[in-house]
């Protein structure tokens, strides 16, 4: 028997490291989804009895794709047993599952086996001359030195306020900020402390940290060592991507009409936190999202689609995606026959890239939309929010994902499942968005590649 299941091992062991990485990566995420939608319909981490099945699995694929997107309201319905295990998971799919077992495949052997460098790539989107071992140590360092300060701080304020556990509370919400999951263990997410500056600004800072992504921290932690305060040409691009639609979101928000009512200070943090939430894709809320006006949904809708930026923990098109289509649209109406950043020229082959994905995107959320409407009821606006939410892994909702049709929720499952690997997949394995990464390197049998060079640009 014992002999069975070595040989056993041996065969699956085969199988997985011959796949391409498109295919692990889906294998990957449906093991996850599928292992804690088991612990999620365990008595044991319910609150109330009877979670129907159909939940089970939403809330399974929503905390593994680090959606937030919830049919249930987790505070309600999970005790502490149930939302560690959602907390854990959320770890696991906001680093991504190559990740941690990459670490510890590190520490055991010192080294990465090559088809496992190929899907780390694909989850991480490196630059090609990304050494992956060295990114990997650095992504751990980075997530929990930022999840234990954002923590620290998080729970001396959850204190200040009164809040009932609230060293708990300071994990919880560092973790799921960070991982861009926007999950709480508040019933009514973040919405009691949308007047409390150190709370909104505290997550606000660790989303952003987490949606920059890993190339921007390990690229700035490089130029401070070095001394040269330089940083990459794909740093400066995601910085100035994100903090120009953030400012042009914060703007929008601060002039709904419906938030007239508060103050100005308090308008201000509002429309900021809501901006950044929808940006990053984390999905928590300090306001009622059904109490904007459609006009400005309709900005929180682009905000989800343009998303987070490449090796982040985020969703959405990702803002060096996009920056790309917009440099093209502006050198075309220049009648420049080069695309340039900053000075610097864009590789045709990463422009074919961006609109690939560009278009792969929209015509996945065209088509989820579309089956969204043919089986829901609900507004049109909702509808499209809720879809944009999904595909984008964001979390955002205007109130109709508990009263969802079963197939709606098993559209909008879907939709999470595609836009935390399958966008990403169909990229790397049909269009070959990152082909170095889709393909074997037969130039080199080296399981390490060397340092990044300045002007590498990933799209």
């Amino acid at each position: 028997m014992a002999d069975f299941f070595r040989r056993l091992q041996r065969r699956f062991h085969f199988w997985y490291h011959s796949l391409k990485p498109a295919y692990a990566l889906m294998f990957g995420y449906t093991f996850y989804i599928s292992v804690t939608f088991i612990f999620l319909c365990l008595p044991v981490c319910w609150n109330r009895e009877n979670v129907p099945l159909i939940d089970s699995v939403f809330m399974a694929v929503s905390v593994i794709s680090t959606a937030g997107l919830q049919t249930v309201n987790t505070a309600e319905t999970y005790n502490f047993f149930g939302q560690c295990v959602i907390l854990i998971a959320v770890q696991i799919g906001g680093l991504g599952y190559m990740t941690v077992g990459s670490c510890v495949i590190l520490a055991s052997k010192g080294y990465l086996p090559k088809n496992r460098l190929k899907v780390g790539r694909a989850v991480l989107a490196m630059p090609e001359h990304f050494d992956p071992a060295v990114f990997f140590r650095h992504i751990v360092t980075f997530t929990f030195a930022i999840e234990l300060a954002g923590a620290v701080i998080l729970a001396f304020f959850f204190w200040c306020s009164g809040t009932p556990h609230p060293v708990w509370a300071g994990v919880y919400h560092s973790v799921t900020a960070f991982c861009t999951a926007g999950f709480s263990i508040f019933p009514n997410n973040l919405e009691s402390f949308r007047s409390n500056v150190p709370i909104c600004m505290t997550v606000a800072v660790i989303m952003l940290l987490g949606a920059i992504g890993f190339i921007v921290l390990d690229d700035v932690c490089r130029s401070v060592q070095s001394k040269t305060l330089r940083t990459t040409l794909t740093t400066r691009i995601i910085l100035a991507a994100t903090f120009g639609a953030l400012f042009f979101g914060t703007l929008v928000l601060f002039f709904d009409q419906n938030m007239a009512a508060f103050p100005i200070a308090d308008r201000l943090l509002m429309a900021f936190f809501q901006t950044v939430s929808a940006l990053t894709t984390t999905g928590f809320n300090s306001i009622p999202l059904n109490s904007i006006t459609v006009s400005t949904a309709v900005i929180g809708i682009v905000l989800m689609i343009l998303g987070a930026s490449p090796s982040g923990t985020g969703g959405g098109l990702k803002s060096t995606t996009w920056s790309a289509a917009i440099a093209t649209v502006l050198s075309f109406l220049r009648g420049h026959d080069e695309i340039t950043f900053f000075g610097c020229t864009v590789p045709p082959s990463r422009l074919t890239a961006a609109f690939a994905s560009i278009t792969l995107y929209m015509l996945t959320f065209a088509v989820g939309t579309y089956f969204l409407l043919t089986f829901e009821k609900h507004p049109a606006e909702d509808i499209v929010f809720e879809a944009a939410s999904a595909l984008g892994t964001v979390g955002l909702s205007r109130g109709i994902t508990p009263e969802l049709t079963t197939a709606g929720k098993l559209i909008i499952m879907c939709m999470m499942y595609i836009g935390r690997i399958g966008v990403l997949s169909l990229a790397v394995g049909a269009v070959a968005l990152y082909h170095d990464i889709a393909h074997d390197d037969e130039k080199t049998d080296k399981d390490t590649l060397p340092p990044a060079k300045s002007d590498d640009i990933v799209l």
